[in-house]
This record gives C-alpha cells, structure tokens and sequence, in this order.
C-alpha cells in the first residue's frame, strides 16, 4: 500500500482529537449565535428597560468592541495556555455572560453581560482554527474547515431570525435562557473529556501590547460602528440623531495611532520573540494576498446581511421576521455547502473554487445594485441565496489555504488575524454600506421624492459602493494558492 493510500484508509484524527473538534465546533457555534441576536431585539429591550434604541445598540457595539479588543490576544493565550484552560475560560466567560444577559434586573447588568459573553466568544473561533490545523492532515484541512464555515455562515443567519421569532412569541430573555442549557453542558463535557494539543511556552504577556491592542482595535472598531449607526439614526430625521461626529473622528483617530503604536511594539518584541500577534506571519505572500481578499469579502458579506434586511423592512414593508427568513436559504446554503466545498479544496487546490466563487460574488453584487422599491420578494432571495453561495466557495478555500501558508508555531497568531480582520472589515463594512445607503436616502427625500423611492436610491448606492470595492477579488483569486501546490521543498508564498 503507497504512503498515499494508507494516508486515505486511515482516520483522519484520534479519538480524543475527534472530540476536541466536535466540542470546539458546538461551542463555537452556540457562542458566535448570540453574536447577531441582539439587532432584532433591541427594541424590545427598549421597551422593557425604558431606554432609547440609541442607547440599546450598546449591546451591539459593546459586543463588537470587546471582540475586537480580546482576539488580538488570542495569539498569546493559544501559546501559553493548554487548549483545556482555553476552552474551558472561553465558555466558562459565555456561560456567565448568558446566565447573567437571561435574567438582568436593569440594562448596565445586561450591557455588562453582553461585555462578558464576548470575552468567551472571541477567544473561541481562533481556539477551533488552530486546533484544526493542528491536528488535521494537510490533505484533509479543506472538508474540516468546511465544517467551520458552517459555523461562520450559519450562526450570524439564524441568530436574528432566531431572536425575533422568540421576542415576538415570548420574550426577549428567552434568546438567552434557551442557549444556558447548551452552553452549561458543553463547558460540563469539554471540562471533561477536552485533550490538550500543542506545546504551550512560558513567555509573559506584554501588558503595553494588551493597551495599545485594545486603544487601536477597540477604536476602529467603535468609530465605524458608531459613522453606521450615527448615519441611521441621523437618515429618518429623529431628535435622537448625535449632535456631532467630534467623538466617531476622535474614536478613528485614537484608533489609526494606537495600532500604528501597536505594530511598531510588535516588531520591536519580535526581536526576542515575545511579541503578543506575531506579525512575521506577513512575510508569507500566500497569507497577505488571502488576508487580503478575505478583507475584501467580508466588507461585502457583513454589509450585505445588515443593509438587506433594512431594505426588506423600510423600503418593501416585511416585518423583522420576514426579512431574517428571506436571507435564510442562502445562510443554509453556506452552510451546506462548507463541507463539500473543503473537500473540492482538498483534491483541486484554490483556483478552482476561488475563480468562479468571485465571479459569482461580484456578479451578484452587481446585481443587487437594481434593486429598488419595485422589487419582487423572490429575486431578493434568489440573488441573495446565488451571492451566499459564492462566498461559500470563496471563504473556506481562503481560511485554509491562508492558515496552511504558516509554519505550526505561528499557527495561533494566524487565527487571531483571520479573526481579527473578520471583525474589523465587517465593521467597515457595515458603516461604509448604512451610511451611504441613509445619507443618499436623507438627500433624496429633501428633493422631493417618497419614502419609497428615496429608501429604494439610498439602497441602491450602498450596494453600488459593495460592487465597486469587489472588484479586486476577480484578480486577487488567481493569486492565491493551495500551500501543497507549492514547488517541494518551497515555503508558499516567499
């Protein structure tokens, strides 16, 4: 039997490796859930606490915030700590986080709920990715981070729909109570049977590295969040829209110095390698190119699932539900398809996938800048279910050709990046696409037009900016390689 064919005949992972990653895949899935619930609910909240919607969309951005702050450090604490103590801190932090959000007495109970939910949340995606490409063989990574896309695709999707399908038929704080069950047992069942793979090392954490990461991040994380929502709230006229965008430029500002601050700390630990996100990571082409267009996507993907189902409400009518349903065939989709996906990876390599899977992108991006307030329900699910496929064939292709690139000892840096970009792009996305879609709104309106007619123009700009920023992907998906593909004896990518 060829070293090829024993490779295929045998299990792809030990028993107690194939546990880890069922546990990390459940607990991932059940954490970043909670991620997009609060959206839909948070007039609900309102309502029940007696508070503005303004200052209820802290739950959202406080959410966003701290995952930004917390998963640079996820680099360091996968280095240092053993992959049990992660695991059970992450949800140990999500468990209370949810426990304490189901049963809040007052809102900064649940705002600071909220805070602890996303201190386990962001630990646990860069946990599931490194130990994937720990204990996964390099000919079987791709159909293993398909299954990872099915967490990425399929949580962010359900969560809304989810949430306003409880808060309409109960309450609110049942979006909580239903996860405490799954959560407790999952913290139970990894405290137990979870195995510690890796090495871990002894190094100290820099504490200037944890401020300037949290100033720098958290910065750029809360002014884009905040140009959306000052933007949304500002485009309906509302008394409650922010009387200056001083404190989104200061934010953006402190944001750009601290992690310039940031980068220059980390080049300086390198020297002794000690730094908290190992930078060395970009010296790898492969990596930068696929950081690159995964930045790229998920600008697109992010801003696409929060301006469409504002469109679905305020320009066509449909009630919260409604919308979170009609974008749910293509969240399904993307899940589905995640695994058959990794497993095309495995035996064709990137191109095959990446090619058609921007073209499709772009293609439907395009698409999506026709649609008005004449458009009919089926066409928004059929392009959105089309558009979800090519980011299905897109993401995991680039997840692991991406972390494949690194050699094992940057592997943990590797996921905090992807995660990192992740967040950070979704939230310039997001901003970029709800602020041009309310001001062309506003400015429509003033001319004279209707509601509809000025929601349909504002929609139509916000996806015309989405297409425009696409277009890199067409080139950047012939440039990206299965690390395998690589020349023997080759690192990919220098």
């Amino acid at each position: 039997m060829t070293d090829t064919a024993r490779a295929t005949a045998a299990p792809l992972l030990r028993p107690e490796e194939s546990r880890v990653v069922w546990l990390l895949l459940a607990a991932a899935f059940v954490a970043i859930l909670n991620e997009t619930t609060m959206g839909v609910a948070i007039p609900h909240v309102s309502d029940d606490f007696g508070i503005s919607d303004i200052d209820a969309q802290w739950l959202t951005t406080a959410f966003m915030l701290t995952m930004a702050v917390v998963i640079p450090t996820t680099g360091f604490l996968l280095r240092r700590f053993t992959t049990r103590q992660v695991f059970v801190a992450a949800m140990s932090l999500f468990s209370l986080g949810t426990i304490t959000a189901s049963l809040a007495p007052a809102f900064p109970v649940l705002l600071t709920a909220r805070v602890v939910q996303a201190s386990g949340t962001a630990i646990m995606m860069p946990l599931l990715m490194t130990t994937l490409m720990t204990v996964v063989p390099a000919h079987a990574r791709g159909r293993m981070m398909g299954r990872v896309s099915i967490v990425i695709s399929l949580a962010p999707a359900i969560g809304p729909v989810m949430s306003g399908v409880i808060s309409e038929a109960a309450n609110w704080r049942w979006t909580f109570a239903a996860v405490v069950p799954i959560a407790l047992i999952s913290l139970g069942v990894g405290a137990r049977w979870i195995a510690n793979l890796g090495e871990t090392t002894r190094a100290p954490i820099d504490i200037l590295s944890v401020v300037l990461s949290a100033f720098g991040f958290g910065g750029l994380v809360y002014g884009l969040s905040q140009i959306g929502g000052a933007a949304a709230h500002g485009g309906d006229g509302g008394s409650e829209a922010p009387a200056s965008t001083l404190p989104l430029i200061v934010s953006l500002v402190i944001g750009v110095a601290g992690l310039a601050l940031f980068v220059w700390r980390q080049l300086l630990l390198q020297r002794t390698d000690r730094p908290l996100l190992d930078l060395r990571v970009f010296r790898g082409r492969n990596f930068t190119l696929a950081i690159l267009q995964m930045t790229l996507l998920s600008m697109a993907f992010f801003g696409t699932i929060i301006v469409l189902p504002l469109y679905m409400q305020d320009v066509l009518g449909m009630t919260a539900s409604e919308a979170g349903l009609a974008v749910l065939p293509g969240a399904l989709l993307m899940g589905l398809a995640g695994p058959i996906v990794g497993r095309i990876y495995d035996a064709r390599g990137t191109r095959v996938l990446l090619v058609p899977g921007a073209a499709v992108a772009v293609g439907m991006l395009w698409v999506l800048t026709t649609f008005d307030e004449n458009t009919e329900i089926w066409a928004i699910v059929a392009a959105q279910t089309v558009l979800s496929l090519g980011l299905a064939v897109s993401f995991t292709p680039l997840f692991t050709a991406a972390l494949g690139s690194l050699e094992p000892r940057f592997m943990s840096y590797g996921s905090a990046i992807v995660s990192t970009v992740q967040q950070v792009a979704g939230a310039a996305g997001i901003a970029v696409m709800v602020t041009v879609m309310t001001s062309v709104t506003a400015s429509t309106l003033a001319a004279g037009a209707g509601e509809a007619e000025a929601g349909g123009a504002g929609t139509h700009s916000a996806f015309l900016i989405a297409a425009v920023i696409s277009l890199p992907l067409l080139v950047g998906a012939f440039l990206i390689r299965k690390p395998a593909d690589a020349p023997q004896g080759a690192p990919v990518g220098h």
